[in-house]
């Protein structure tokens, strides 16, 4: 219902940015003010505009529907820059219009309208282009913490964090291979996956089976254990939105595509890894109230009363939430991701209004709480003021 009542103001929007679009190019040549050049571009613009809708629609045959898929996320990362720059012009110009340089020869001018439009339009190409490119570089983002319990064995663990891969449409083998050749090279000791490595369709993994084989070179010292995310399950979306309701059980091959990628999924479940330390990867709320067969998933004390609490204790859940009922239960590391970090701008300044620790570390009580801006992306296949990362948390322990 909300994809409904959003259709006209997305389609108000477009024609809004058309209609500035085709102004400018009129004022900077004869031939763009020609009808024939006006209709031709228009109708590709509007092309572009709904494969929003036509790679929902369109599922055969499978090279179409990948083309799609890919311009319709490109198209949304750039219309959202377009938008925002070309309304900032437009403010601008009503601001001005009410102010004594309104009567200025130049405001008027069609040299000045021109120099705006093209201006705009380098700056909307420039973010657009960097975003995409931004987003295929890979960081690695260091937080050290420290804890008050020992850890037989370790003075320090080193713990690789990933989450929000999204794999499908916008990460592919190239990437994953990037990934694996970049975590293997930090040596950790634990490499944790924090949900959503699926993008709610598995079909979108072009080829599964090599993704999980390179997954599976992942080296650590305990190994790679993951949890599910919201979107680990198999969904139709439109434009961020889902349909079809509930389903009755979850796709069986996201569960086989862990094994074989060599990782331990754990779901609402309890690991002491070699008598060290407690490892917990939480079921995804969200996930759960969207499978009918998915039990609602524990509470912090439940999964933790029966524990040694004078071992540490990490838990892996992918929304960071609950973070004081986590740190009360006994958590000294909660690893989390899904929120992006906003992915793009400005989208990182309105995170900390919805999530108490939308991106990084935060100290909750005796627990830390790190969360990932995530590996991949999910839509539009850009980042802006956020960057794609892997974690390396060093956690130090009181010998």
């Amino acid at each position: 219902m909300a994809a409904l009542f959003l259709a006209p103001f997305y389609l108000a929007v477009c024609f809004y940015v058309l209609n500035w679009m085709l102004k400018w190019m009129a004022v900077c040549n004869n031939i763009f003010a020609l009808a024939a050049f006006r209709y031709g571009f228009s109708a590709l613009y509007i092309l572009t505009a709904t494969t929003l809708l036509s790679s929902f629609l369109i599922k055969k045959p499978d090279g179409l529907h990948r083309t799609l898929k890919h311009i319709s996320n490109l198209w949304l990362g750039t219309f959202l820059y377009a938008l925002i720059g070309i309304g900032i012009a437009d403010f601008i110009r009503i601001l001005l219009y009410f102010s004594p340089l309104a009567d200025a020869s130049w405001f008027h001018s069609k040299l000045m309208f021109a120099a705006t439009g093209f201006f705009t339009g380098v700056l909307i190409l420039f973010f657009s282009f960097y975003g995409f490119f931004h987003a295929k570089k890979l960081y690695t983002t260091t937080w050290n913490i420290s804890s008050a319990k020992s850890c037989s064995g370790h003075d320090t663990l080193k713990i690789a964090l990933i989450a929000d891969l999204h794999l499908g449409y916008n990460t592919d083998e190239i990437f994953l291979k990037r990934l694996v050749k970049r975590i293997n090279k930090l040596q950790p000791d634990l490499i944790i996956v924090a949900g959503d490595t699926f993008d709610n369709d598995f079909h979108a993994i072009k080829h599964p089976q090599k993704c999980a084989s390179i997954l599976s070179a992942l080296k650590s010292t305990y190994g790679t254990y993951c949890c599910y995310g919201n979107h680990d399950l198999d969904e139709a979306i439109l434009a961020g939105f889902t349909f079809g309701g509930q389903k009755e059980n979850a796709d069986e091959r996201f569960e086989q595509f862990f094994h074989d990628a060599g990782m331990t999924l754990l779901d609402d479940e309890v690991r002491l890894i070699k008598n060290h330390f407690y490892l917990i990867g939480r079921k995804d709320p969200a996930r759960c109230k969207k499978l009918i067969s998915e039990k609602e998933r524990l509470t912090p004390n439940q999964l933790t009363q029966h524990l040694d609490k004078s071992k540490p204790i990490l838990i892996i859940d992918h929304q960071p939430k609950e973070l004081s009922l986590l740190a009360d239960a006994g958590a000294d590391l909660i690893l989390g991701g899904h929120t992006h970090n906003g992915q793009l701008f400005p989208g990182n300044l309105l995170l900390p209004l919805m999530w108490e620790n939308p991106y990084g570390l935060l100290k909750k009580g005796n627990a830390y709480s790190v969360v990932t801006s995530g590996a991949g992306v999910w839509g539009p296949n850009m980042r802006l003021g956020t960057k794609s990362e892997i974690c390396l948390v060093k956690m130090q322990f009181h010998s």
